[in-house]
């Protein structure tokens, strides 16, 4: 069965690469790396609402102040998109703490009804503070990644480098699935009261869930 896996994943793996090379059409190509970027914010939002179980309506809210973050950082401040990147990454950080604590105190639809508002909150300001956002027009002249004099500019090497990133984000996603980190969350998720019994933080593992989603939305916000 394990090779059977493993010769499927190989082969998604080759149409992948190869076919933006084949088949020459932009349009097609954006929807190609939309859909990657996607694939990186699953990837977090299965920490906290797939493996812990905890439900998360905050995340187009986390992905949009990923990417005002890495875009204003290189529009207003002319600074490396790089730079930009990281700040996303911090922001993701702080986020998660934000709307980890709500968690700890609000289940099922109040949970959700309190992430829903986050976004709601986020989308209204960004919207209204034209003089900083651009309001719903965005943001224009954003610098592209570079990487060691290489430019990324075009529909086809920005969908490899994307395409880079979600194989390592998804490495990364299963290492920690198939870590102690991940047997936690999904002990959270089946049996709380088990979980407290046996001595562990259950504060600590559903912050770290909400740490980690918000950390790869705001991650794949400053990638889109």
């Amino acid at each position: 069965m394990k090779i059977v896996k493993r010769v499927l994943l190989a082969v998604l793996l080759a149409v992948l690469i190869v076919f933006p090379m084949s088949y020459d059409n932009a349009y097609v190509h954006i929807l190609l790396s939309q859909t990657l970027v996607n694939i990186v914010i699953v990837m977090g939002l299965n920490f906290i609402t797939g493996l812990t179980g905890q439900m998360n309506l905050g995340t187009a809210g986390i992905m949009a102040l990923g990417a005002y973050i890495a875009a204003l950082t290189s529009t207003r401040l002319g600074t490396s998109p790089w730079i930009g990147f990281l700040l996303a990454i911090v922001m993701g950080v702080a986020i998660g703490w934000v709307l980890g604590y709500p968690s700890l105190r609000l289940r099922g639809v109040y949970l959700s009804l309190t992430t829903i508002a986050f976004t709601e909150i986020i989308r209204m300001l960004l919207n209204n503070m034209k003089g900083v956002t651009n309001g719903a027009q965005g943001l224009r002249g954003i610098e592209r990644y570079n990487f060691f004099g290489y430019r990324v500019e075009g529909t086809i090497p920005y969908y490899y480098m994307v395409l880079i990133v979600a194989i390592l984000v998804v490495w990364f996603a299963w290492r920690i699935v198939n870590s102690k980190w991940g047997r936690e969350f999904k002990a959270v998720r089946d049996n709380i009261d088990a979980v407290e019994s046996c001595g562990i933080d259950v504060a600590k593992v559903k912050i770290r869930a909400f740490t980690l989603a918000a950390m790869l939305g705001s991650f794949a916000g400053a990638l889109y």
